[in-house]
């Protein structure tokens, strides 16, 4: 039996957390059954006791299996807390140094992309989650002054580049153990490549930082010989993104890169609603969520889009070892997709509750 956290959250999370815990269940078997236990960590705790998530409450967090997470963030608390103080404290303190985003359009949904489809839309984001600008090293010089500096640090050790690179190298080989990917030449293909790494960077103008990454990934490259490496600068990253998606297979970046080019990934894969992601600590407990926010203008209407949390659901499965039952979910997710009129909340052609339902009825004919 596993054990899993479920941090519903704040605004729609709840909702589609409810739905996402519906297919969990839907698939409890003699192999596969799961403890729940629900955690109100949110905003709404916050505004009632001042408490985010005190270190008794994250200590407790690593006994659990996995967590599933809604949404963090609610409107009457000052933007920024919440996301440091639960979400970001989550993050580092269970060393979740992988965020793991899949970018993949199903059929029937939506890409502002002109004439591309479900075959050119099929890469994962692997981006590291606890290095660089976002670690919060920095200060002001002269401050409050017509003189005054502020300084940001952009700072990497070795072992957290390498346990990147290596966990995104990885990816790749898992990706392609049956069948090489589709975007390798003839050649590639006959010299036994299977697989593609391209590394997102900005080695012209971050010479330091991305010297040490491409020399990780250099030297990393001898232990995958099957994987092709590329290497793109984060401005061409974004051009590749819309204009041709299909060069890319497995792309590992930084921290801030990776924030950015994930959230325009998953607008070319149909919107938030769609996008799911884990936060993953290999060795330890790793989080998986929708990546779409609170969203509170639709909060208690039973108008927001679940998929993107079942979809967290199938990838925490997977990461736990179930890849069949992960896939099963997926399966029966992208039939439910086939009958939506939108991604879009409230534009969907069903409720929240509906979508779910539905769900476990396809699951039933897997």
């Amino acid at each position: 039996m596993y054990k899993i956290a479920v941090i519903a959250g704040d605004g729609t999370g709840p909702e589609v957390i409810n739905e996402a815990v519906k297919v969990l269940k839907a698939v409890e078997s003699d192999a596969i059954s799961f403890e729940l236990t629900d955690l109100n960590y949110n905003g709404t705790r916050y505004l009632e006791t001042g408490v985010t998530l005190t270190d008794e409450e994250l200590e407790n967090l690593k006994t659990y299996d996995a967590i599933l997470l809604g949404a963090i963030g609610h409107v009457d608390v000052t933007p920024g807390i919440l996301e440091r103080d639960i979400l970001l404290k989550t993050r580092f303190g269970l060393d979740q140094y992988i965020n793991l985003r899949p970018v993949k359009l199903y059929p029937n949904v939506y890409t502002p992309i002109k004439n591309k489809t479900d075959q050119d839309i099929d890469y994962v984001v692997v981006r590291e989650n606890t290095g660089g600008l976002y670690t919060g090293h920095g200060k002001f010089e002269d401050h409050g002054t017509e003189n005054e500096v502020a300084v940001q640090e952009m700072i990497y050790t070795r072992k957290q580049v390498e346990r990147c690179v290596k966990y995104a190298f990885q990816t790749v080989v898992n990706r392609h153990q049956e069948v090489p990917w589709k975007g390798l030449s003839e050649s590639e293909t006959q010299n036994g490549k299977i697989g593609k790494l391209t590394l997102c960077g900005k080695t012209n103008v971050l010479t330091y930082v991305f010297d040490l990454w491409q020399r990780v990934v250099n030297e990393m490259a001898k232990d995958f010989p099957s994987v092709v490496l590329d290497y793109v600068h984060v401005d061409a990253a974004c051009i590749y993104m819309v204009e041709s998606p299909e060069r890319f297979d497995v792309i590992v970046t930084n921290n801030m890169f990776g924030d950015i080019i994930t959230d325009l990934a998953a607008v070319t894969q149909g919107g938030m609603g769609v996008a799911a992601g884990g936060n993953i600590n290999p060795e330890g407990v790793s989080m998986f969520e929708p990546i779409g926010g609170t969203a509170p203008s639709f909060t208690g209407l039973n108008q927001i889009n679940p998929m993107a949390a079942i979809g967290a659901v199938h990838m925490m499965l997977d990461h736990l070892g179930h890849s069949d039952v992960a896939t099963k979910i997926e399966v029966a997710k992208k039939a439910v997709i086939q009958k939506m009129n939108s991604m879009q909340a409230a534009q969907m052609g069903y409720s929240t509750t509906e979508l779910g339902d539905m769900v476990v009825e396809e699951l039933n004919t897997v």
